[in-house]
This record gives structure tokens, sequence and C-alpha cells, in this order.
């Protein structure tokens, strides 16, 4: 006899809708990427600003790995199949992983590149720059803050890890246009200093692409490595087992985070003289029970421990 209550189709359904809410969010943060792009290129073939040009690029680049983790998103998101049965959500961190290595390597490069061009400036003389260009890289700050709340809140709500690093980035991006807005904006009351203030404010955003890099390699290297995730999670599934009837207590519990998926095992202290087919069917409801209040929860195993 099948003791074993089928899966919620409400689970699999709320999966969908905040996959499909993440995607949505991620394609309106990647349309302010790209406006802002256009304005800075523009901006850069009119006015040739070493700092808007690097700005430009660093938004170039996320564009790219935003498409990229759009990708790999939709892989992890695939259900376990016979070659994978604990699901393909580690496609995410890996992809995060060597898009944060390029994302370095390309800043190391500007950043020498920088260097070079500031010990080589006096040798050589320069179109004068526009002293009002510092308003580009503010507009573009102020656009990058407004996708950075966007994505902030949308990733809360849905609980996914990948929107709120996209939302992350955002708040990176939008310093990066601080700094480039800062150097434009000092250069504009220095003229003399413009162009060594312009090629300083680029050399600063290359570096900035050097730490975002480092910091997001870190992160998504964690989550491969199986790191202890955030205390919230493991109170969600506690207070979520506790919530069915039957269970006493919870004793060990192991939760693994990777991409849109999570893994959990979790010991129930019970009534040590429940029958066994009470026993099993509650299992199942702690199942459930945690996978409503936790979609990510993929696997959930739960092990029965006399109370």
């Amino acid at each position: 006899m099948d003791i074993k209550p089928p899966l919620l189709d409400s689970i699999a359904e709320l999966r969908k809708t905040s996959y499909r809410h993440v995607q949505e969010a991620a394609k309106k943060g990647m349309l302010i990427r790209l406006i802002i792009v256009a304005a800075e290129l523009i901006a850069f073939a009119t006015f040739s600003s070493a700092t808007i040009l690097f700005d430009a690029i660093a938004t170039i680049l996320d564009i790219i790995i935003s498409i990229s983790l759009l990708f790999f998103i939709k892989i992890a998101s695939r259900p376990p199949d016979k070659e994978h049965p604990f699901g393909h959500g580690r496609y995410e961190p890996i992809a995060g992983l060597q898009l944060s290595l390029f994302l370095i390597v390309v800043g190391v490069c500007l950043a020498f590149q920088q260097v070079s061009t500031i010990q080589d400036l006096k040798a050589h003389t320069h179109a004068p720059i526009e002293a009002h260009i510092w308003l580009i890289p503010l507009g573009a700050m102020l656009l990058l803050e407004l996708g950075y709340r966007l994505l902030s809140e949308i990733g809360k709500r849905e609980n996914s890890s990948a929107l709120q690093s996209e939302a992350l980035h955002f708040r990176l991006d939008a310093l990066t246009s601080l700094l480039a807005t800062v150097a434009l904006a000092i250069g504009s009351m220095r003229p003399d200093w413009r162009h060594f203030l312009d090629h300083l404010g680029a050399l600063a955003i290359s570096l900035l692409m050097i730490g975002s890099g480092a910091f997001a390699a870190r992160r998504n290297a964690q989550q491969l490595m199986d790191r202890v995730p955030d205390e919230k999670y493991f109170n969600l599934v506690r207070e979520a087992a506790l919530r069915v009837r039957g269970v006493e207590a919870t004793e060990k519990l192991l939760i693994q985070l990777y991409g849109p998926d999570a893994h959990i095992s979790i010991d129930v202290e019970v009534d040590p003289e429940l029958p066994v087919i009470k026993a099993h069917l509650l299992t199942q409801q702690v199942r459930l029970e945690i996978q409503k209040s936790f979609p990510a929860a993929r696997d959930v195993i739960v092990h029965l421990e006399p109370h």
C-alpha cells in the first residue's frame, strides 16, 4: 500500500512562479543597464572621457554576466533526472564563479592600461574634456540605485539568492558611477587636473571591478564548498517542522544551498510508541510543511527520534 502523500502541486507552482518573477526582474535590470550603456557610449564618442568609457565597459560586462547567469539559472532550475538525482542547482554557482574570475582578469588588464596611460600623460597634449560631463555618470548612478532597490525587494520576497546577488551587483555598479561622478566633478573645478583625474577615475573603476569580482568569486565558492547558510533558513525549517502535529522537538538539522535549490536533512522527535505507519505519514507531513514554507527545498530527508 502506498501511504506516501503526493507532492503538493502548489509547491511546484510556487517554484515556477518564483522563477518567473526572478526572470522578469533580471530583464528589467538589464534594460536599465542598456539605457546607461547607450548614454555613456554616446558621451564617450562626444567627449572622449576615459572614466565614462570604463564605466560603460563595466556596465557592458555586467550585462554579459547577467545574460549568462540567466541562462545558467534556467539550467539550474531543471528538475532532477537519472544522471542528476539531486537536481542541477550547482550550475548556478559554477557559472557565477567562472564569470567572477573573468571580471577579475578584465579588471586587472584595464588597471594596468590606465597606470601606463597616467604615466604618459605629460608626454602628450589632450583635447579639453567637457566640464559638465559628470552629470552623465550621476544619472547612471541614480538609475542603478533604482535597479538595486527593485531587484533587492523582489529577491527578498521570492527568497532568491541569485536575484539578491544581482541586486548587490547593481549597488556596486552605482558605486563605480559615483567614483566616475566624483572624479569628473573635481576635474570640472580644476581644468589643469582634468585629464589626470579622468584617468584616475578610470583606474578606480577597474580596481572596483577586481574587488567586486573577488567578492562574487568568494560567495560562489562558498556555495560549492557547502558553507553553512544563514541562520534564518534554519529557523524557517525548524518552525515549519514544529507546526506538524506530533512533532515534539527537532534535533540535528543540515541545510545545503546552491543556486535555486536547497537540500535538507532534519531529525524530529516523536512519541516513541507511535505506530510505524503513522510515523511514516508524519515524516511526509513534515517534508510537505517545510517545502510549503521553503519552496527552494527540492529534497527533504526526515529522520525520526524518540522524544
